[in-house]
């Protein structure tokens, strides 16, 4: 049997790259001294935000993290505000079952509209803020957002109910006019439609702005500003698609826009401090992405600083789930070993927390987070033949530019999406 030159380099390539995966760092002696539990994460007095990055959206650790690190937070660090990658207007359905009781936890959840969340881990999330806000008194009270802006039901839905009631002629307008935008047919939408949804979407933006005063007297200055700000997340989706060359550079400056909307506005009301949570390649500091994005966290560290704390997780070794390429979810197991890593593989714990600047005090651990790392970064596709090349599920980066602490999961398990 004949092999051609291209089989036989493709071979070469993947048997080398299952070598190299197979290389694992060494264990550092004293790494227990150097790490703490995840209910004892200590944050700097002066950090105002505080971001969590998840390796996989495919495991039930990272799910887990969501509760427990925002558990500590409020404990700890008087943190009231929970933002997640997800939907806005779905994050404002979550928000009125947390603060209200409307519906059930996996309802709410489910306006998400993302399948990623549609997990146990994520309803008893929701539901432990619905009980948590039960007992709280109205300064203690917990509030949820979603910072994305890749759906259109809920913030079209805000936007029209509160046209409803303070401009029914606009309402039947531009309830016509939206009629086709809608989470399941908004991939069918021609150019020319796109352009006609995005004009009528800056009609309702100046409208908004331009009768400020009178529809607040009609309603709230509350609601005014939500559904400005929904009608921003519709403007923004209608752009993704306009410019989808140029969907990942935009889509993570709106994730810093819209977060930086949620900061300013629970500052006004005295929330000083946010949760922010989504994935690894949002969270970091420094756009290692190879997709040649400017992350969200990198934004955030420019506008921010040291008020901004950027936690990351990796893991040794992760049995996840994730979409195969044809939509199918389907488990997949990877190991990965880097220097950082497998410095901590004899620890006993199975999750535990590294804070940088304590691992710095050790010369063998300063130097490994000083120096470039091949991290677990692995979203919601994934093919079989990935596995063979690291590059399909790691970033490189430097640890200690890109993250001021990491989560290590040892073996982390799959989750199991409620379709």
């Amino acid at each position: 049997m004949k092999i051609n030159n291209k089989s036989f380099i493709l071979c070469l390539v993947i048997f080398i790259s299952v070598l190299l995966i197979g290389c694992n760092g060494e264990a550092v002696d004293d790494a227990e001294s150097y790490i703490t539990q995840v209910e004892d994460i200590d944050i700097p007095d002066n950090v105002k935000l505080i971001g969590l990055g998840e390796a996989t959206h495919g495991n039930i650790e990272f799910q887990k993290l969501k509760k427990d690190v925002f558990e500590v937070l409020i404990k700890n660090e008087n943190v009231r505000v929970f933002v997640l990658e997800g939907d806005f207007g779905g994050g404002q359905q979550i928000n009125q079952f947390i603060l209200n009781g409307n519906g059930t936890a996996e309802e709410a959840v489910n306006t998400l509209d993302y399948s990623i969340y549609k997990t146990e881990q994520m309803v008893n999330l929701v539901q432990w803020m619905h009980d948590y806000n039960a007992t709280a008194s109205e300064e203690e009270k917990v509030y949820f957002y979603g910072n994305d802006m890749q759906r259109y039901d809920y913030s079209k839905k805000g936007v029209l109910e509160y046209y409803k009631a303070v401009n029914p002629d606009l309402f039947k307008n531009y309830d016509s006019k939206l009629e086709i935008v809608t989470n399941e047919k908004m991939r069918e939408l021609t150019k020319e439609q796109l352009h006609d949804i995005n004009e009528t979407v800056e009609n309702i933006i100046l409208d908004l702005q331009s009768n400020k005063a009178a529809y607040v007297e009609q309603s709230s200055e509350e609601s005014h500003v939500f559904a400005l700000q929904n009608a921003q997340i519709l403007k923004q989706r209608t752009q993704l698609f306009l410019n989808e060359g140029e969907y990942t550079q935009l889509r993570d400056q709106y994730l810093t826009d819209n977060l930086q909307w949620i900061i300013d506005y629970e500052a006004a009301r005295g929330n000083e401090k946010v949760f922010i949570n989504g994935h690894n390649g949002h969270i970091e500091k420094t756009s290692a992405s190879l997709a040649g994005y400017k992350s969200m966290g990198n934004y955030l560290d420019e506008r921010y600083g040291e008020e901004y704390f950027a936690i990351g997780s990796d893991f040794i070794k992760s049995k996840f789930q994730s979409k195969n390429g044809s939509g199918e979810r389907k488990n997949f197991t990877v190991k990965n070993h880097n220097d950082l890593v497998d410095a901590f593989s004899e620890v006993e714990s199975n999750t535990f927390f590294v804070d940088f600047e304590n691992a710095s005090e050790s010369d063998e651990l300063s130097d490994i987070i000083s120096s470039e790392q091949k991290m677990a970064n692995i979203g919601d596709d994934f093919r079989m033949w990935y596995k063979f090349l690291k590059m399909f599920y790691t970033i490189e980066m430097t640890p200690n530019e890109a993250y001021d602490g990491m989560i290590i999961v040892k073996e982390a398990t799959p989750t199991s999406v409620k379709e």
